[in-house]
């Protein structure tokens, strides 16, 4: 482990970015440190010193079964060591922070330690931290601190919203002081006897908003046997098997992605008001119920584990659109794209609250509520959920665009997201020059998932629904999409798909990672299915980690762009169910020899995405610098890459 690198707890929705000595300093940016619940950051400072002076690391914070460690001393020589060890101990469950800190006397007298702890809460929305240049008044809004007799007590306020944070002590402290910016110091003087020790359990409370009570642990010793308690059914079920001649590595990646999908999900509510626990995005900037990326993370985890679909499903049916409103894009059948508690949100200073610009979650959508009733074999959901899924077909045709223009389309949206496909960044569906598309876009991707869902929910219609004249409608509509996609998105000059049409109808012709998502959907006949699966694993695309989002070689290629040249394992997890789809086993085969070697190399978890750069340019995978991790689809890319060898017979 680097000694700059930060530690990340999380449960249940809320997490914690430590540093390597277990404080915190209030940043932001791109990677902002803090404890975070809700989207917000209800602790932002956490600063200890040791008889006034800062200790320095010897043993960086370290997370191991639900805990983190670290040992720290203050200065010292040779001559003069250290006075004294301190070990932090720290865990999270469920809008609780506990630490457990222990002091050492390393001398044969005894002293007195002057033990100090500068708290702080910002209440900061990640909105504000992420550093998007945008300013949000906030007329009204008070910060308060007041001290208790076990700690402190920080409370924002802004008309009827108020959020908390409780810092408790025990032993309490001596005293508890404000520094003049907000910001509180609680301090102990700790008795010492020769060579003994002394120990402070300390507890942070997130209250948000309108949010359930923080979890009633004490200590990190309680707060991780309640993680390891509420993980036991999801990682307690037989372990993934990985055949004989997968790869080195598949199966502990596997391993370390079903650990962090235990941790990352959250609270949501089903149609019928009752509480499921869905996949959230990832941290430090997602986690909560995101629509495509919910669906796709279940869709790869269905194979092997079904409650993560079941609980999506819901949770995306209770959110589903029922009305109008242009500020959120929302319309009657849509799916939702994410839901934020935030402040920002509340007030709607950001449309995030339950924001709808996603043009492939609502087809995703009915493609995981069909292949979860095919796997299951259990009729039981697809039954319930029948409404939703009519109203999430009928947005397609009505709103989506299918019915006028033949293809889902969406206008960007200045307020919100340019792009509303999974390359959501400014920019990213562009042309070869790099000239950005303009609306109203159709994105190949999204034309091959509603091919997926006309006829998935066919199949619904005709075996669970009692509707075989609806199943007839659909499979003719996807006949006819599939017809249209042919002659409209191939490209002859390249033999390869464009990457959408723009409002015109011109062909976007950056060559693109979503071709790969075709071969997975089926939308492709098989002849160009497979030169597709082959051209993808050519040098310009192929750096021998991942599958480039964009070839390399064409002016709007850039290996550190979002979308534009980096690789992100989701991405490839898509292309490497198609390959299988269609037979493509070397391909395969490289890929995800490929993929799981990247893991490696990232201790069996793979990041939300890495830089483009290939093999021959450096013998690592290069990071990309913002990347969330763990993350929910990149933790799932391992169990899609065993799924992938096992449909074409490996093992």
């Amino acid at each position: 482990m680097s000694p700059t690198a930060d530690t990340t707890l999380v449960h249940a929705g809320t997490f914690a970015v430590l540093g390597p000595d277990g404080g915190l300093t209030g940043r932001g940016g791109s990677t902002p440190d803090g404890l975070f619940r809700r989207d917000a950051r209800h602790l932002s400072r956490w600063e200890l010193t040791v008889d006034d002076r800062v200790p320095l690391v010897l043993v960086p914070l370290q997370e191991e079964e639900a805990t983190a460690t670290c040992v720290l001393t203050p200065p010292g020589t040779r001559d003069e060591p250290p006075a004294y060890t301190v070990v932090r101990e720290l865990a999270v469950a469920s809008g609780v922070l506990t630490e457990r800190l222990r002091l050492v006397n390393n001398q044969p007298e005894p002293r007195t330690a002057r033990l100090a702890l500068l708290a702080d809460a910002d209440f900061a929305d990640q909105f504000e931290l992420r550093s998007d240049h945008r300013r949000y008044p906030k007329e009204g809004a008070r910060r308060t601190a007041h001290a208790e007799p076990t700690g402190v007590r920080f409370t924002y306020t802004r008309e009827a919203w108020e959020s908390q944070t409780v810092v408790s002590a025990s032993p309490a402290p001596g005293s508890v002081e404000p520094t003049g910016s907000g910001a509180h110091r609680l301090t102990w003087n700790l008795p010492l006897p020769a060579h003994g020790e002394a120990e402070l359990l300390l507890r942070v409370e997130a209250r948000p908003h309108d949010a359930p009570a923080p979890a009633p642990v004490t200590d990190p010793a309680s707060a991780a046997a309640q993680v390891r308690a509420e993980a036991a059914d999801f990682l307690g079920q037989a372990p993934p098997t990985v055949p004989a001649d997968g790869p080195a590595g598949l199966a502990d990646a596997c391993r370390q992605g079903l650990a962090d999908l235990a941790r990352l999900r959250v609270p949501a509510t089903g149609p019928d008001g009752e509480e499921v626990s869905v996949p959230g995005a990832g941290v430090p900037w997602f986690l909560t119920l995101f629509g495509r990326d919910s669906l796709l993370t279940s869709l790869f985890t269905l194979p092997y584990r079904s409650a993560p679909a079941a609980a999506t499903l819901r949770a995306l049916a209770a959110t589903q659109g029922t009305s109008y409103d242009p500020e959120r894009g929302e319309q009657p059948g849509r799916i939702v794209h994410e839901v934020r508690h935030g402040e920002l949100a509340h007030f709607r200073q950001v449309p995030y609250g339950r924001y709808y610009g996603s043009i492939d979650a609502t087809p995703l959508f009915l493609v995981l509520l069909g292949t979860c009733t095919e796997t299951t074999g259990e009729p039981e959901l697809a039954q319930a959920l029948e409404e939703h899924a009519r109203a999430a077909v009928e947005w397609m045709f009505r709103d989506g665009g299918l019915a006028d223009g033949g293809y889902l389309v969406y206008q960007p949206d200045p307020d919100g997201l340019v792009n509303q496909n999974w390359k959501d960044s400014a920019g990213a569906i562009c042309f070869r020059d790099g000239t950005q598309a303009e609306g109203p876009i159709a994105v190949a991707e999204a034309q091959g998932y509603a091919y997926d869902a006309l006829l998935r929910t066919a199949r619904l219609a005709r075996a669970h629904w009692s509707d075989p004249a609806y199943a007839d409608r659909l499979e003719a509509e996807a006949a006819a999409l599939r017809a249209r996609f042919a002659r409209d998105f191939w490209m002859t000059e390249t033999d390869f798909p464009a990457l959408a049409l723009d409002g015109a109808g011109r062909q976007v012709d950056a060559l693109a990672s979503d071709a790969g998502h075709l071969l997975w959907s089926g939308i492709l006949d098989t002849p160009r299915a497979r030169r597709v699966g082959q051209r993808l694993l050519e040098p310009d695309f192929f750096t021998g980690w991942a599958i480039r989002t964009l070839a390399a070689g064409q002016p709007c290629y850039h290996p550190l762009s979002y979308h534009r040249g980096s690789a992100w394992p989701h991405d490839n997890a898509v292309i490497a169910l198609g390959l299988a789809r269609h037979g493509l086993r070397d391909e395969l085969r490289a890929l995800t020899a490929a993929l799981t070697e990247t893991a490696a190399h990232h201790a069996g978890r793979l990041p939300e995405v890495l830089a483009g750069y290939s093999r021959a340019e450096h013998p690592r995978p290069v990071p990309y610098p913002h990347a969330c991790s763990p993350q929910a689809w990149a933790a799932a890319t391992p169990l899609a890459l065993l799924a992938s060898l096992r449909e074409v017979g490996q093992g």
